[in-house]
């Protein structure tokens, strides 16, 4: 309840933040009584669509921490801490990287990575993923993870977010002005009921297709850091070992924010199209097949 809330809240936040900028701009005003204004709708769809994915990108680190109960662990005395944060580092030093955060929460076995910047990540694993896995299994899910901030994976996927979140906005309103003047022929002042249910619907139907896009790219992403992990390690029998024991267990359910940015997920049906991780077997192959 306490995700639903905050993600609700959150969303809330950003859209207002966002309405208010488009209003201090002046470009949420591209329907005119001359007709569409195209440049004005760019300017709209450009805030829409990237100021959501940025503000969210941003905002990443603390609202993971919030929403998972994550405790920074970086200075804790604890022996099996200091391992974890030792493990961090020396991916950290070897992929080139800035010291993350590393935290530990309460749940089923997963893990994330997250922040707007290599220098200033955070990195998290779940109390699940330590009971269930060996040392080694544990240290190669690290290594999955800051591979993910080594290739800035956050950043990449927030543009593709961004971008897809900009034709969605434009083309919708576009096609629904274009519905309500030359197919139902509204020449009234201002636009009717077919520019307004056409630009709902469209939202709708390419947000969906858009969605299906960037998990594409999410999934592509795994294949990568998989392949990080095993780079870092030296090897990659550690990254395969640990997605086998993975295929076996519940993955830990992770908020919006950083769902993507977990170890693990469980595609099946239809919802693969809009699953952020590919299958386990098709990652283990991918391992086993990678030179």
């Amino acid at each position: 309840m306490k995700r639903i809330a905050l993600f609700i809240v959150t969303n809330l936040a950003v859209m207002l933040v966002l309405g208010i900028a488009a209003s201090l701009l002046g470009v949420n005003r591209y329907l005119t009584a001359n007709g569409l204004q195209l440049g004005q709708l760019l300017g709209f769809a450009l805030i829409m669509g990237f100021g959501g994915a940025i503000i969210s990108l941003l905002m990443s680190k603390p609202m993971a921490k919030w929403s998972t109960g994550a405790q920074v662990i970086n200075d804790s005395p604890d022996p099996t801490h200091r391992w974890i944060v030792g493990t961090v580092q020396g991916f950290a030093q070897k992929a080139g990287i800035g010291m993350p955060e590393v935290a530990l929460y309460e749940g089923e076995p997963n893990a994330f990575a997250t922040g707007a910047f290599k220098n200033s990540a955070l990195v998290a694993v779940s109390t699940g993923l330590l009971q269930s896995m060996s040392r080694e299994e544990v240290e190669a899910v690290i290594g999955h993870e800051v591979a993910h901030i080594a290739n800035g994976d956050m950043v990449t996927l927030t543009l593709i977010q961004g971008v897809m979140n900009t034709f969605v906005v434009f083309l919708s309103r576009v096609i629904g002005y274009f519905v309500d003047r030359v197919v139902l022929r509204n020449d009234r002042d201002g636009v009717g009921i077919g520019y307004m249910v056409t630009t709902v619907v469209l939202d709708l139907v390419l947000g969906l297709l858009a969605s299906i896009i960037v998990a594409w790219f999410s999934r592509q992403r795994e294949y990568r850091a998989d392949a990080g992990s095993a780079q870092l390690m030296g090897r990659k029998q550690p990254m395969i070992n640990a997605l086998a024991r993975l295929g076996g267990l519940n993955p830990g359910e992770l908020p919006r924010s950083v769902e993507a940015m977990g170890i693990s997920g469980k595609p099946s049906g239809v919802m693969a199209l809009f699953s952020t991780h590919p299958p386990i077997e098709d990652r283990i192959r991918a391992l086993q097949q990678a030179q």
